[in-house]
């Protein structure tokens, strides 16, 4: 796990500059604190960061093959090196180091770009090949390493984080036009950023830079699958799937460095320290994070697991006094408006992990995968409200909006929350599914920003524009796993950790399992349209305890609604937001709501927090 920056200058004549080089990567030093390396000839500039987890002694980089014509510079971790290894000693390699680094060089020699097909792990990578006069430069399948990249004056910059771009010389400029994504999502989806000029590569893509050109590929996809040939044998699914889990499991824990692992309680975190338990010679480190507002705390059900495996548990208490700090953590790491609330709890269960442990197992992931979300029960819902009578579908909503006026605290928010439930029951599933992603109606949200935007009607209309499935189940998975697993809960996680320099891994996301489940048909995956994560608990039924097996689904939430009562926001949300292309007065309105009672907007009130005090950086 590191840091990776560069660039190519399309002009030969233009020499590198090693100077630019390390301003590049001294702006991404966290990710990589134990050391620092570059490589520069002629037009081509790659700097490294590193954070040692494999081969401490001789894994530096950057790292060459063995007549220098081949020099990389990697992020991530390739967790079934070994095995590549033994086969490339089978085809006549030999190897000086035991890095999952030279394997991916030799790997190269050996297939080219075919190498990534046979990669099980999290990279971004930047390959000069000055046999062929070419960058090879790309991203894992999932997306939990970041890669940004833009050309700018005849040079392609890229690095693992904007800031190294900004670095280089680039005047950063944001990209306002995005404005009405970020409002409705909370975050920049791929392969966009909220700067002109600059890009995500996107998740199971690369590049080849050559001369002044660039060309784009894909080197991984979901599998191509029919809708009514999906896998429907629950004991096979579940037989398979215990196998496959075990082994990425397994080798996520190949590590010459101490390492542990996030808890919370849930089923996710608890099933991979139940079978890290089994594999490690040593108590497990785990980590846990609690708040004082009892709803949001988990660290009882934590401590159940942390006692039934034997673990070495650490706890920590979140509380709104952090919320400056945090704040500031998140416009600085993030590099771009990003307002997911669960980064405030992710970096400090990272500093707090950092520690103790270098590198953590993390849950990261399954409930993409798994069927895990709770959108996933009411898209089911969804389909049986369709099938009413008329007069049902469109009038049950008006009673529950009709009632909420009437109640106060839980229940009013309960009644506001059915409004909006039952409202997006009547609606085609792309309008459901933007409509999902905030509490207020769509038209409200659109009127809070003004200018020209890039809609967010549009945005979702070109994600489905390959998918053939017709089912709102399929189709919600097709979306967390290529839009909001890469582009939130994976840059939430990468960010915040790296910020204290520490690595994740996610073993749920193994490219074998995400295949797999990929392919299995929703029954098995929610039987009776309720039983989430129906194969995951089938797995571990035995090993963890009931009260885990059988815990309703809980995310890892912030208390916003009530910090966001505080006189301390009122104040920063009375300030001149027309500047930044807000409706200030209706902004006034929506955190009234909330303040008193009538709505929870502690999502919305995050988000315009997050992107005002963004531009002010500018």
């Amino acid at each position: 796990m590191c840091g990776i920056a560069g660039y190519f200058h399309f002009d030969r004549a233009r020499s590198a500059d090693q100077t630019r080089l390390k301003r590049m990567t001294d702006v991404i030093a966290h990710r990589g604190p134990d050391g620092e390396g570059f490589y520069t000839k002629a037009n081509v500039g790659l700097g490294h960061r590193r954070l040692s987890i494999i081969d401490l002694s001789l894994g530096a980089q950057p790292m060459y093959s063995d007549d220098k014509k081949l020099v990389i510079v990697f992020n991530g971790e390739i967790y079934n090196y070994l095995e590549i290894q033994e086969e490339l000693k089978s085809l006549g390699h030999r190897f000086k180091t035991n890095s999952d680094t030279e394997v991916i060089i030799r790997a190269y020699e050996q297939w080219g770009t075919d190498c990534q097909h046979k990669f099980n792990g999290m990279w971004a990578f930047a390959l000069w090949d000055d046999r062929q006069q070419h960058l090879f430069v790309t991203r894992d399948c999932l997306g939990e390493k970041p890669l940004n990249y833009g050309v700018f004056d005849g040079t392609f910059v890229f690095g693992s984080e904007i800031k190294s771009i900004g670095a280089y010389g680039v005047s950063l400029k944001p990209d306002e036009e995005l404005l009405e994504l970020f409002l409705f999502l909370g975050y920049i989806p791929e392969p966009y950023t909220f700067y002109k000029g600059i890009k995500k590569l996107e998740a199971g893509h690369y590049l080849i830079v050559k001369g002044d050109d660039i060309q784009k590929f894909k080197h991984w996809d979901l599998p191509e699958t029919d809708e009514e040939a999906l896998l429907r044998n629950e004991g096979e699914v579940v037989e398979e799937f215990q196998a496959l889990f075990s082994d990425s499991v397994r080798i996520r824990m190949r590590s010459d460095v101490p390492f542990g692992a996030f808890l919370s309680g849930g089923l996710d975190s608890s099933s991979i320290v139940s079978v890290m338990s089994e594999f490690s010679r040593h108590p497990v480190e785990t980590f846990t994070i609690g708040f004082d507002e009892k709803k949001f705390d988990e660290r009882g059900m934590a401590g159940i697991v942390a006692d039934r495996f034997n673990t070495n548990h650490h706890e920590h208490v979140v509380t709104a006094a952090t919320f400056d700090e945090s704040l500031k953590r998140v416009l600085f790491h993030y590099d771009e408006p990003y307002a997911d609330p669960a980064a405030i709890p992710t970096g400090i269960v990272s500093g707090y992990a950092a520690e103790k442990v270098k590198m953590v197992l993390t849950g990261d992931g399954a409930d993409e995968v798994l069927a895990g979300y709770t959108t996933y029960q009411s898209e089911n819902i969804a389909g049986r409200y369709q099938q009413l009578p008329g007069l049902i579908r469109q009038g049950l909503p008006k009673i529950s909006a009709g009632l909420a006026p009437l109640l106060k605290g839980g229940l009013r928010y309960r009644a506001n929350r059915l409004t909006r439930v039952l409202h997006n029951f009547n609606a085609p599933f792309q309008e459901r599914l933007i409509s999902k992603s905030i509490k207020i109606p769509v038209t409200d949200l659109k009127s809070v920003s003004s200018g020209k935007h890039l809609s967010i009607e549009d945005f979702v209309a070109d994600v489905f524009k390959p998918v053939k499935f017709r089912d709102p189940f399929y189709l919600l998975t097709y979306y967390n796993l290529k839009v909001s697993l890469p582009a939130q809960m994976l840059v939430k996680v990468d960010k915040m950790s790296m910020a204290h320099s520490l690595e994740t891994r996610a073993p749920f996301l193994d490219r074998r399992i995400v295949e797999y489940l990929y392919r299995v048909d929703k029954n098995v995956k929610l039987p009776n349209g309720n039983a989430v994560k129906n194969v995951l608990k089938k797995s571990m039924t035995g090993k963890l305890p009931p009260e885990i097996i059988d815990r309703r689904k809980k995310g890892f939430d912030v208390p916003l609604r009530e910090w966001f009562k505080g006189d301390s926001f009122d104040r920063r949300l009375s300030q001149d937001f027309d500047q930044f292309g807000l409706n200030g007065k209706l902004i006034g309105e929506i955190f009234g709501q909330n303040k008193y009672g009538k709505a929870d907007h502690g999502a919305l009130i995050w988000r315009l927090l997050v992107y005002t005090g963004w531009m002010r950086q500018f």
